[in-house]
Parts: C-alpha cells; structure tokens; sequence
C-alpha cells in the first residue's frame, strides 16, 4: 500500500476567530510530516481564540502524531487557546486525553531561600526549626528503615553497599592522605615554635598525637567527607530524583530510604573510623617530620607519642567519627532525596548537603567536647 505525504492547513475564520486545523496523509514512522514550527508559525499570524481539528483526509498514524498533537496542545494551554479534540479519531482523542489528564509539574517562581541565606530573625529561627523538623522526620525513617534492615525485611542490597564502601572508602585516600599530613605538620610546627621558648619541646609529640586522636584528625576527615562524600549522595540522589527514578522505585513498591539511602549510610559509618585511624597515623607522621627539623631526634619523637597515646583519646575520635559520618550521610541523603527536579535543583542540593553537614560537625564536636569535659574523659 503506498503511503500517502503528510500535510497540514490552517483554516481561519476571522469572524469567529476560530481555526481549523486539516490533517492529511499518513501521520506515521518513514514518511515525511510538517514539523511543529511550521504550525507555529501559522498559530501566531491567525492568533485565534479556538483551535478545531479536521481529520477527514487523515490516512494512517501512528505515535509520531501523537507527538505532533501533544506539542500543539501544550501550545494552545501556554497561550490560552481553546483546544477541540472533536475532529480526532476516537483512539487518538482517548490517547491525547490520558497523555494531557496530568498538567506537567511546574517550577514555583522565587525557590525558598535556605535558613542560613535569611536574615531576618524571625524568619532565621522559623527556617530553622522547618529545617530541623524535616531532618528529624527524616532521621525517623531511616530509623525504621535500619530496623527494618536488622529484622531482614529491608530492600539493601550488599553490593550496593560495597560498592558505596568502596567510593567512601578508597577513592577518599588520596585527598586524606595529603589533608592529614599537612594538618599534623601545622599542629607540629606550631606546638615546636610554641614549646621550644620554654625548653619543652620534646612535648610536641603530646600535642600532635593527642591534638589528632581527639579532635583534628577526625574533624578534618569529616570535614573532606562532607565536602567529597556528603555532596556527591545530594548529587546521586538529586539526579534521579530528576530524572523520576525515586517515583519509579516507590511505583514498584519500594522504599527509597531502605533502597537508596540505607547502603550510603552504612557504608560511610563502617568506612568513617577506619579513615580516621588512617588520617591520624599520617598526621602523626607529618608532625614527626617537622619535629624532625626543628632538631627531636626519631627515637625522642616516637617515645613521646607512644606514651601519649592511650585507649580513651582513641576511643573519643572513633566515637566522633561514627557520629559525624551518620551526620554527613543524613545531610547528604536528606538534601538529594528533597532536590528539586531540574539541574538547578541539583544544584542547590549539593550546596545545601555540604553547608548543612558543615553545621551539624561543628555543633556536634562542641557538644561532645563539652559532655566529656563533664564527664572528666
């Protein structure tokens, strides 16, 4: 059967200033059919108030009219333009129909400004307390999604839980590893100016170890954490929230958090205190370098470490790790899995998980600090 070419006119009544629009040929894959741009152009020298659809000559069709169809209806919305599907043939109108039922989700002007861009105070502490619900909604579901997890009735699956342990974990060892080392030197070279005015300076192995175990070597990598990891779970999880993945998982009948969320957690807990470990022998390491040069012998530098080194200073920068990575995560998780749904949104999530990590590190290391400082640890 040969097809027949596809064609399109206008018919206007400027009486009326309702147009008719006549489609002939077949509408379908191989053959040639007038692009919208030409109806547009059509559209906007007749301006009509009504668009009528006159599909008497119209051969065979396939999706490609369907197409063709839902951008001319989507243009008449734009400009209010009355559109009639009368003319269409009945499966067509029913497929315009379910595709036009839902409007297409639109971006509200003027995006609500973040808690820390206020500056109003009233509007600071509201924005905060918003902010501070939402987080704690969310700290509940992933709380019934690790319990879910211990029962065995999560949605986790251990290799997407390696392969996060893995991104935390190995692919982190460069950025650690220089961090730490220039961190230890500055706390050594500060400790050996300082202490050398009083002949004490065989004690800046004190500060560099116990400086480190307890509070620099694991803020630091928290801090490279946020910045590295808690960014790129906003940036992931934004994106397929983009992209819709996050409604397709939860249509499936899925929970997000157990599926998506969970492993990141998890896996930035676990690999947390084992980059600590490894950020703190390497600080150790620079301080030892620059106590090296302002004239402590190796074996000074060590035996001083070693006796500086005890159980409840280890057991305190562990402690802030496994509290900082959960910390990290939730921020990271919370900040993609509310991203808007375009690259903007994107975007933001990403600033919003690092700067609202930034925070919760701060508050959370003053607040241990102060407990065990009650507590005589």
């Amino acid at each position: 059967m040969t097809e027949q070419a596809a064609g399109l006119e206008l018919r206007r009544d400027d009486s009326t200033r309702r147009s008719v629009l006549l489609l002939r040929g077949d509408w379908v894959q191989g053959v040639e059919t007038p692009l919208f741009p030409e109806l547009r152009a059509l559209l906007n020298a007749a301006a009509p108030q009504e668009l009528a659809l006159d599909c008497s000559e119209l051969g065979q069709w396939d999706s490609l009219l369907m197409a063709f169809l839902l951008q001319c209806h989507g243009y008449c919305r734009d400009l209010d333009i009355s559109f009639s599907d009368d003319g269409l043939p009945d499966n067509a109108r029913r497929l315009l129909g379910i595709a036009t039922s839902v409007p297409p989700q639109r971006r509200e002007p003027g995006a609500r400004k973040r808690w820390w861009q206020t500056v109003h105070p009233s509007a600071l502490l509201r924005d905060v307390a918003d902010d501070l619900r939402l987080s704690m909604a969310f700290f509940g579901e992933v709380c019934l999604a690790l319990w879910a997890l211990l029962r065995g009735r999560a949605n986790t699956r251990f290799i997407d839980f390696r392969n996060f342990c893995y991104q935390a974990g190995p692919d982190a060892f460069a950025i650690i590893s220089l961090t730490s080392i220039l961190v230890g030197m500055i706390l050594g070279y500060l400790g050996a100016v300082q202490l050398q005015q009083f002949g004490a300076g065989i004690y800046v192995a004190d500060l560099v170890v116990i400086g480190l175990l307890r509070e620099m070597g694991v803020l630091m990598t928290a801090i490279v954490m946020a910045g590295r990891t808690g960014a790129a779970y906003a940036a992931q999880l934004g994106t397929m929230q983009a992209s819709e993945e996050i409604d397709a998982v939860r249509t499936m009948g899925v929970s997000p958090i157990e599926f998506l969320v969970t492993p990141r957690i998890l896996a930035l807990v676990v690999m947390m205190p084992l980059l600590t470990i490894y950020a703190n022998l390497l600080g150790i390491l620079g301080g030892g370098i620059v106590a090296g040069g302002m004239g402590i012998s190796l074996l000074q530098y060590t035996s001083q470490a070693s006796a500086a080194v005890t159980l409840t200073h280890i057991g305190v920068g562990l402690l802030k790790s496994l509290v900082f990575a959960v910390l990290i995560a939730i921020a990271g998780c919370r900040s993609g899995m509310q991203s808007g749904r375009d690259s903007a949104g994107v975007g933001e999530a990403a600033t919003e998980a690092v700067v609202t990590a930034l925070v919760y590190l701060i508050v959370a290391d003053a607040a241990i600090n102060i407990l065990f400082q009650h507590l005589g640890v």
